[in-house]
């Protein structure tokens, strides 16, 4: 497997946490520069840190997390997501923000290390592709990484052009997003 195969890897593996970049923009339009960085780093850490594990883990728990992954997912994008939801639709059912609405939301570490966790399950099951193809884990998981930092940055981008046309509409539709996501990965 060569570089280019590693890209594109990369680049499928990371579509999740691109989606869920744009939705964390829209729910939190207000974000610190700091905090959007957050984001990036946090999903391109555990997208390479992920087909190590299954690399070094895969013969022995390969087969039990992909076959529960999807639901694992769905459960924590949905609950994420549920929450934004239901906070939008009750800051839009006050009539704006308030003055607590999203303007004033902050995504937490914990909220994101868990949509990294979420968005980067399947990257375990390529680990254990990548084992069995003799790849050298190190170069593929920097690669990995360096491919969903990337893409996420130009995702905060994107969300955050899109989120201000959202307004106060953008958490509702970013919570809809990741409950999407977390369907998505039931489907087989």
């Amino acid at each position: 497997m060569g570089i280019v195969e590693v890209v594109l890897i990369g680049v499928a593996l990371s579509m999740d946490a691109f989606a869920v970049t744009i939705s964390d923009m829209f729910a939190y339009p207000a974000m610190t520069r700091a905090r959007q960085l957050m984001l990036p780093v946090a999903f391109g850490l555990f997208q390479g840190l992920m087909p190590v594990l299954g690399y070094i883990l895969g013969s022995a728990f390969g087969a039990v997390i992909e076959r529960y992954s999807g639901i694992v997912a769905l459960i924590i994008l949905g609950f994420i997501g549920g929450n934004m939801i239901k906070e939008g639709v009750q800051t839009l059912r006050d009539g704006g923000d308030g003055g607590m609405g999203v303007e004033s939301g902050v995504i937490t570490l914990p909220a994101v290390v868990m949509q990294a966790i979420a968005t980067s399950i399947d990257a375990f099951a390529v680990g254990v592709t990548l084992r069995a193809e003799a790849v050298s884990i190190v170069s593929a998981a920097s690669i990995i990484a360096l491919t969903t930092f990337a893409l996420c940055i130009v995702a905060l981008v994107v969300g955050r052009r899109f989120g201000t046309v959202l307004g106060e509409r953008a958490e509702v539709v970013g919570g809809i997003v990741l409950v999407i996501i977390g369907i998505k990965a039931m489907l087989p």
